[in-house]
């Protein structure tokens, strides 16, 4: 294609936003002849606009098919912008990121409109320049993540169709096949917004390879940070207990406010699990892919008992296709809601699932049950069975013995003055008729040195991981903390320039890692120093697995695992 000087109408096609007299109007519709140049000059002008204007917004780019966008508009973009905007295109969600010099990023969606239904398709992503910056421009709501979140919702609340004819969908859907049904649910729940997919996909994510397997890293950025107009607020709204908590069946419809998020287009599905009422619905910020959470109807603790292996093993019954686990019930190593008892669960394989045992040993009580040691910085019992019954009775009996057992050469102490430390973080699934389940050993002994935990992090670490290691992270998923986003790009510049760390403030408490980094990689440099980072980072996720583990990989801590299991064997 040949491309001569722009005429005065294809230069106002890309500039009338920018001008006096036309800048107030909201659109532009171009009229003219087969390839008369509108193509170029609405595409270009559409992109200055947009990344003129805002800044880590989400638009659309729509023509009759993907295929025909990709081929008349994505395959020039470099070409038509090359100079003024960096893109980078995304093909396998169909998407764009567009750069500017200075540091903008907007994020650019594409589909195919070809029929009257092809707004399913966009329905549930929040496109900059309308609904929302239109209700901010009138007054009808703060212009703050928090209210526009709370408008989103209840605009997205009226779209969704009613509870029952969601759950009867459901069901016709899952008498056919249970993914058949997870699949709809799913692909449902992100067209209603609630599963927040154009956020989900700005948290960066890499993968680091060990001896034992391939580690999953994430910086989370979907969930987005509260401005200070939105802490106000929190202060000045009076305390409520309404839902109790985020996880009670009271937050399907809710309203929300400034410290409670809405949830008028959360459409919850009833189960029965042992009997009981639970309910199921998919995250709204997933850390993997189909990342369901499962809650008891109940506002009632969280409880590692001997029927919550009957409940996990429903689960896995129900949805074959997912894993299934619990948090730990303990303070320090278990989830950030001990309040309500719940599951999480999805359609993923985490590095511990690949992981092999590296030791086998029987339980004589329990002859039709395979047990092992799983190869992992953890401390991993995996047991197997193709009767329910036996493994979860076999299951309960590892987690009382557990829980009573102490070890002082390793500085294992099952209570102290009374209150308990030892649990497990339990994880089942299911292969044809075969029941699999890992029980991940935990403890939440603290010491004057340690008050975080003694099976923590330590505290060398805690620049990159101080929060505690849930059921995601123990199989293998690192959710780290947004502002690792940051300093990645300032490390890089400081590191490559010879600046000291300790000069910023907030960089000091990177500066004994990073000097360390520089000494293992005498080659770093403005080519290789992210990926340097990313894999650095990766190795400190593997330190805070090893940490979390109760008996080391080392020799003196897999003799007193030995003596464990021999308790096991023996009992």
């Amino acid at each position: 294609m040949i491309y001569r000087n722009f005429s005065k109408r294809q230069n106002l096609a890309m500039t009338w936003w920018n001008r006096p007299g036309l800048k107030e109007h909201d659109a532009i519709i171009c009229d003219g002849a087969v390839r008369s140049g509108k193509t170029v000059c609405m595409v270009v002008g559409f992109f200055l606009w947009s990344m003129a204007c805002f800044d880590g917004k989400v638009f659309a780019l729509c023509g009759k098919t993907i295929a025909s966008l990709r081929r008349n508009v994505v395959l020039h973009l470099q070409q038509w912008l090359g100079g003024v905007l960096d893109v980078t295109e995304h093909r396998s969600d169909n998407r764009l990121e567009v750069r500017t010099p200075d540091g903008k990023r907007n994020t650019y969606y594409l589909f195919g409109g070809q029929d009257e239904g092809s707004y399913m398709l966009i329905q549930g992503i929040t496109l900059a320049g309308a609904l929302l910056d239109e209700a901010v421009e009138r007054g009808i709501i703060e212009d703050s993540i928090v209210y526009r979140d709370l408008f989103d919702t209840k605009l997205m609340g009226l779209l969704t169709a009613m509870p029952r004819e969601i759950i009867s969908e459901f069901k016709r859907r899952y008498a056919m096949c249970p993914r058949e049904a997870t699949d709809w649910y799913y692909k449902y729940s992100q067209e209603s917004n609630y599963v927040r997919a154009e956020r989900i996909s700005k948290d960066m994510k890499w993968t680091h390879e060990t001896e034992y397997g391939t580690l999953d890293i994430t910086i989370n950025l979907s969930k987005p940070e509260k401005d200070p107009r939105d802490i106000a607020a929190i202060k000045r709204q009076k305390e409520s207990t309404y839902p109790k908590c985020q996880l009670c069946p009271e937050n399907a419809g809710f309203v929300g406010d400034a410290k409670h998020p809405a949830r008028q287009n959360l459409r919850p599905i009833p189960l029965k699990i042992e009997g009981e009422d639970w309910e199921f619905q998919y995250s709204p910020y997933g850390y993997y892919n189909e990342h369901c959470i499962l809650f008891n109807t109940k506002h009632t603790p969280m409880k590692i008992n001997r029927s919550v292996f009957g409940k996990l093993f429903d689960v896995v019954d129900y949805f074959p296709h997912y894993f299934v686990g619990s948090n730990a019930d303990l303070p320090i190593v278990g989830g950030s809601i001990l309040t309500h008892e719940h599951f999480q669960g999805g359609r993923y394989v985490f590095a511990m699932e690949k992981a092999d045992m590296e030791k086998t040993f029987e339980i004589m009580k329990y002859p039709n049950v395979k047990a092992g040691i799983v190869k992992w910085p953890m401390s991993v019992i995996r047991l197997v069975s193709d009767d329910r019954d036996e493994l979860a009775k076999c299951c309960a009996f590892v987690l009382e013995t557990w829980r009573d057992y102490s070890d002082p050469s390793v500085v294992i102490l099952s209570e102290t003055d009374g209150i308990p430390h030892n649990t497990v973080t339990p994880i089942a699934r299911k292969t044809e008729n075969m029941y699999f389940c890992d029980l991940v050993l935990r403890n939440n002994l603290t010491t004057k040195e340690r008050p975080l935990g003694l099976f923590h992090p330590n505290p060398t670490l805690h620049h990159i991981k101080k929060e505690n290691i849930g059921l995601i992270e123990v199989m293998g998923l690192a959710v780290l903390p947004a502002r690792l986003a940051r300093d990645i790009g300032v490390l890089e510049k400081m590191m490559i320039s010879g600046q000291s760390l300790y000069a910023l403030p907030e960089m000091a408490s990177h500066a004994k890692w990073a000097t360390e980094v520089l000494g293992r990689h005498p080659e770093f440099s403005a080519e290789n120093a992210r990926e340097i980072l990313k894999q650095e980072i990766g190795e400190v996720f593997l330190e805070v697995l090893k940490d979390a583990g109760v008996f080391k990989r080392t020799e003196e801590g897999q003799l007193a695992f030995g003596k464990f299991i021999h308790k096991l064997e023996t009992t």
